[in-house]
């Protein structure tokens, strides 16, 4: 029991736990669960106990009312919140020890959520983890804290040793059954026709519950400090449009807000700053403590989902570039905002992109990523290669293992580009200038503004140029490739949307050796 400070009469009133005052049984146990402080003495009733301490109490009741209350939180398995509404239960109801030692397996009377709520202020019962009075009071009836002989502890080690051991030759032989699977679910998806119903507005569609753990990530503060200087400043170095043009600027995806602020010292009028997740608070202050909120406007919520303040905007910018610039799809809801709001003559920022690659000969990232599994710690777990390679790496690229010169793959103007022309295929050819064992293929992008700016501006995420916060996307080969300074290598890559989660890609390379399929998410 906790201590009193009295039920709905005076504040030294003790409150009574039977509704059956004329019921001896029932005043038998009503000082079960009873405690009151020193002060209290003279205005409790003649039938209540006093108890010094908490162990005090529950000894009591297992000693004098033959209930255990350890014994019910291990029977019914009853966590920290399980054992809190037991407590107000019992404080609630004025329930007696017959009514806590018959209890159902389930469910219990205490399920309800308003039994969370204290019936006694600062009750010391709940302020009592369940566990501690397991271990403080030794009870037998807590299994978790009964000791094992040591011949049982080493029988116990010895069968999950020999269970492990069989579960890994289980898993082994599962993971290769699993790879092949993959293989054929990812050629019956990529082979599946591009332009059937839903494909193209995947992310729209999404749910908001669907979509938050994208939108969470945006959340932290960390990820919006490793937005780094080298894109921001070339948003604002970008030279601003004629005044006509940037009358009203949408923000999508705004995050802190630090391009809306670029556009509304530039000479905007009017700014629209979009975004889902919680950093747009910080946003809010940031653009007051800069005051800017006469001409900003910040909106909680996913472009595909809000209703913008004006009909048409005359320039929408926005960060939205992912790891090999299309993951996460971002540009999907700029797409979706440049079709539903961008006025005749306006300009999506930045508004050229592209998607380059170039072979890799790392041999030490190829002995410490794929070649370790053939033998660790001297086991043979080859079969997790299949595992380890088909997931896309984003890391920094050394540039002294560069191999090959860079070939551009796909370009996008996003003032004309189309929602389905994201998922596309291309050709590739890759000019060798070392004499080596190509071990990857890396993919990075570059950004261009370009459309109606006097000083054309771009950025590059590629290996050869300072490092942000995209880094290069690392596509290892589970074989090496032999080849020769001069040479090309040839082949095709395919990236399409991922159909169960349209914010991850798959990537696949055909290869003279055969296909390579990549999953990033």
């Amino acid at each position: 029991a906790a201590a009193s400070t009295g039920g709905d009469g005076d504040a030294d009133e003790m409150p009574e736990l039977s509704d059956c005052d004329d019921d001896d049984d029932v005043d038998n146990d009503e000082d079960l669960w009873q405690w009151a402080e020193e002060d209290e003495e003279d205005s409790r009733p003649a039938n209540v106990t006093l108890l010094s301490s908490v162990p005090a109490t529950l000894q009591h009741c297992a000693a004098d009312h033959q209930v255990n209350l350890v014994e019910i939180i291990k029977k019914h398995h009853l966590d920290d919140y399980g054992y809190i509404k037991m407590i107000n239960f019992i404080r609630s109801t004025k329930c007696d020890a017959s009514g806590l030692t018959g209890l159902p397996d389930a469910p219990l009377p205490w399920e309800s959520e308003d039994f969370l709520r204290p019936v006694l202020q600062d009750d010391p019962l709940l302020q009592t983890d369940p566990e501690e009075l397991c271990e403080d009071l030794s009870l037998s009836v807590c299994p978790s804290f009964r000791a094992e002989s040591h011949d049982a502890l080493q029988q116990r080690a010895q069968a999950a040793e020999e269970r492990a051991s069989t579960s890994e030759q289980a898993l082994a032989r599962a993971m290769d059954d699993l790879h092949k699977l993959k293989l054929l679910a990812q050629g019956l998806v990529l082979n599946a026709e591009a332009g059937r119903p839903g494909n193209s507005s995947a992310v729209a569609e999404l749910r908001e519950d669907e979509d938050e753990a994208y939108f969470s990530s945006y959340g932290h503060y960390s990820i919006h400090e490793e937005i780094n200087l080298v894109h921001t400043e070339t948003f604002k170095a970008k030279p601003p449009p004629s005044p006509p043009v940037l009358q009203v600027v949408l923000d999508v995806g705004c995050g802190t807000g630090i391009l809306a602020m670029f556009a509304a010292r530039a000479g905007a009028k009017q700014v629209i700053a979009v975004d889902q997740s919680e950093i747009i608070y910080q946003a809010m202050d940031i653009v007051r403590s800069n005051e800017l909120e006469d001409k900003i406007t910040l909106i909680k919520g996913r472009i595909e989902d809000i209703k913008l303040p004006v009909e048409k905007v005359d320039v929408i910018i926005s960060e939205w570039m992912g790891y090999f610039l299309l993951f996460e799809s971002m540009l999907d809801s700029v797409l979706y905002a440049r079709d539903l709001y961008l006025a005749d003559g306006g300009s999506v920022y930045p508004d050229l992109c592209n998607i380059s690659l170039v072979a890799v000969g790392d041999a030490q990232k190829y002995r410490d990523h794929i070649a370790f599994w053939d033998d660790v710690y001297g086991f043979n777990m080859a079969c997790m290669k299949k595992a380890v390679v088909p997931e896309g790496m984003v890391e920094v690229v050394k540039e002294d293992t560069l191999i090959s010169e860079p070939a551009v793959i796909q370009t996008f103007d996003c003032n004309k580009v189309r929602l389905s022309e994201l998922e596309f295929a291309s050709d590739f050819c890759l000019k060798m200038t070392n004499t080596t064992e190509c071990t990857a293929l890396v993919g990075y992008f570059d950004i261009f503004f370009d459309n109606g700016c006097g000083n054309k501006v771009m950025f590059s995420t590629g290996p050869r140029v300072t490092k942000t916060h995209w880094k290069q996307t690392v596509f290892l080969l589970e074989k090496p490739v032999s080849v020769q300074a001069g040479e090309e290598l040839r082949g095709k890559i395919t990236v399409r949307k991922n159909k169960k989660d349209p914010r991850s890609l798959w990537v696949t390379f055909d290869l003279e050796d055969g296909k390579h399929s990549y999953s990033l998410q």
